[in-house]
């Protein structure tokens, strides 16, 4: 098995559970040995695609299902970078179109819709795919080899 679950969660699209969600990425994403500024764009971006799903997936309902499991995902040999922390990011919300899901011009200033630009910016890898009835949003990061010198 090329996968190590670290977490499992089920909860409610209840903003008020945003919270407790950045705390306990704070700390895995710490324990498997990000850099502090790692950390946090991990975080935020975790922070970011759950605000969106409920949001965007369940119009502002809070008492929608998502799923979160959080794995490491083993390094294959030959590649230059260390294993992968991955966030998968279920929600029953109805089928999203995936070329729709682009944030808006950095250019236009007013609020919102830059959560795509920071989870992309954040992220080694972001892929969305519908499964099963479910949208999930798979995010990677890598951790990035200690240099030698």
């Amino acid at each position: 098995m090329d996968r190590d679950l670290f977490l499992k969660l089920e909860l409610r699209s209840d903003p008020g559970m945003l919270c407790v969600i950045r705390a306990v990425m704070e700390q895995l994403t710490e324990e498997f040995g990000f850099a502090e500024a790692e950390c946090r764009s991990v975080t935020r971006a975790v922070d970011e695609a759950l605000t969106n799903i409920m949001r965007h997936a369940y119009g502002g309902r809070p008492d929608q299902p998502i799923e979160m499991r959080c794995t490491r995902t083993v390094r294959r040999s030959g590649e230059d970078r260390g294993d992968g922390f991955e966030v998968v990011l279920s929600d029953e919300g109805p089928a999203v179109d995936p070329s729709k899901l682009r944030g808006r011009h950095l250019d236009e200033i007013k609020p919102g819709g830059l959560g795509l630009h920071f989870i992309r910016q954040s992220m080694d890898v972001v892929e969305f795919k519908r499964t099963s009835g479910k949208n999930q949003l798979r995010l990677v990061k890598y951790l990035q080899p200690a240099k030698t010198s």
